[in-house]
């Protein structure tokens, strides 16, 4: 059992004002009086003033929960005293419920793998275990981080378990918005279905077919990327947790991976179980590449999806104007009465971004040496940040968007009964080379096909308004 020892780092006063003096193995060093956090976190806060980015809570959470899980894992087999095995709990559950979130102070471009956030993780659990067995801030005679707090674990198996938690956990926002999404899509393509409209492709004219339809095109391809996102989140479910340093289990107990790894499910209540294969878990970030690439995917497909809402709504008086997106602001500061496509323009760049972060993502993934990937802080940044954005852009899309389009019926008829291609609905009557020679002459003349069919006498008027029906238009109609 690893118990409390009196030769522990004492609590030192600091003759800089407001700071107390903590020892690690390279020396002294003053850290904020009323911190949580220690020596190793204010060496990485001097060492890495990069950004200003911060670490995702739900990133802290996640290592929180494996702190609490391997705490009471330990217990079980004796190695930690059960007042220390309830003091790292309670200060795990307090990280756990968002409690000292302004201490978790590290920069997420910091020391390769994460050991600068993960001491951060532990420093502040000890010094707050610490403090309710009655001790202080930065005496860590009672509770250590690394001796109590990271009994059996290492940064290298404790930061890609925290990363797959982490990721699972935003996930499942982000598929709620994407059903939410999808719902939407799929409400517009039955409330358009009856709106026939003309095709485009190439930008040029194309034979007709109804907004539904469109719609419902939209809302299928977003059903395909949930898929592929739910059978890519089947690999995080695999947790590495107990390879500590290489993945040999060393410092751990018999049967400690397996029940740090039942404790872990107990607590987020996903199906999780232990690598096959611990050295695999810790070298290969492969399973965060699948999910930032679907993430990718499904950025790729709303990009053309926005981009068609911005395209049919175009004008009002200059555009395609086949839809109406919903007015949320004004959209110049200069041209009044101007709105703009704003929420289609946000979620295109919400797109742009996550498809930039999967580069980043690809590039550090395949940057690890040997038994240990150091690039996965960058990882797991950007992955976590593309999966909230991309669950807070499409509840955006769905809601402020795609919910209150609106399909200008009469627009859409005048263009479908203008477009040249009309001539491919004729030819299996009057054969391919005089319907080209008729949609040349309705070109030349500035006239409509539909009234040079009925002038000719190639197809009477009624005739020729059920083949521009949405029934006629239907991929399940033996004529189409």
């Amino acid at each position: 059992m690893v118990k409390p020892c009196s030769c522990r780092t004492r609590r030192r006063t600091s003759p800089v004002p407001g700071t107390r003096k903590e020892r690690d193995f390279l020396g002294e060093l003053d850290v904020p009086a009323d911190a949580y956090y220690g020596v190793q976190t204010q060496r990485a806060v001097e060492n890495f003033p990069i950004s200003g980015l911060r670490a995702h809570p739900g990133f802290v959470r996640a290592m929180a929960l494996i702190k609490k899980a391997a705490a009471t894992a330990n217990a079980e087999a004796d190695r930690l005293p059960r007042d220390l095995t309830d003091a790292i709990v309670r200060a795990a559950d307090e990280v756990i419920g968002g409690k000292h979130a302004d201490q978790f102070v590290v920069d997420v471009f910091q020391a390769g793998a994460g050991t600068s956030l993960h001491m951060n993780v532990n420093e502040v659990i000890a010094n707050r275990a610490a403090e309710l067995l009655g001790g202080e801030r930065g005496d860590y005679r009672r509770v250590h981080p690394n001796d109590h707090v990271n009994l059996g674990q290492s940064t290298n198996d404790v930061f890609p378990t925290a990363m797959r938690l982490a990721a699972l956990a935003l996930l499942r926002p982000l598929q709620d918005s994407l059903k939410t999404a999808t719902d939407a899509f799929e409400q517009k393509a039955q409330e358009f279905a009856g709106i026939v409209k003309s095709g485009r492709t190439h930008l040029q004219d194309a034979t007709p077919l109804t907004v539904g339809q469109e719609f419902g095109g939209y809302a299928q391809a977003l059903a395909k990327a949930a898929d592929s996102l739910a059978r890519a989140a089947e690999e995080l479910r695999s947790l590495g947790i107990g390879g500590t340093a290489v993945g040999t289990g060393v410092t751990t107990h018999a049967g400690y991976r397996r029940r740090v790894v039942e404790e872990l499910a107990k607590l987020t209540g996903e199906p999780l179980v232990p690598a096959k294969d611990t050295f695999e878990a810790m070298q290969s970030m492969a399973p965060f590449v699948r999910l930032s690439g679907e993430l990718r995917a499904l950025a790729t497909e709303l990009t053309r999806i926005c981009n068609d809402l911005r395209l049919l709504s175009s004008g009002p008086n200059t555009g395609f104007a086949e839809i109406a997106l919903p007015a949320v602001q004004p959209g110049s500061s200069i041209m009044p009465g101007k709105v703009n496509p704003v929420i289609a323009e946000c979620m295109n760049m919400i797109c742009f971004h996550v498809i930039g972060s999967d580069l980043t993502i690809a590039m550090a993934a395949q940057a690890g040496q040997l038994e240990l990937n150091v690039m996965m802080p960058v990882i797991n940044f950007n992955l976590l940040q593309s999966l909230e954005i991309m669950a807070n852009g499409l509840k955006m899309l769905a809601t402020r968007c795609v919910a209150g389009i609106v399909a200008d019926a009469d627009r859409c008829r005048e263009h479908a009964q203008a477009s040249l291609a009309l001539a491919t609905l004729l030819k299996t009557t009057i054969g391919y080379q005089e319907a080209s020679e008729l949609a040349r002459e309705a070109y030349a003349t500035g006239r409509r096909i539909a009234e040079l069919v009925v002038e000719k006498g190639l197809m009477k008027e009624d005739e020729l308004q059920r083949l521009l029906s949405a029934e006629a238009l239907s991929p399940d109609n033996p004529q189409a």
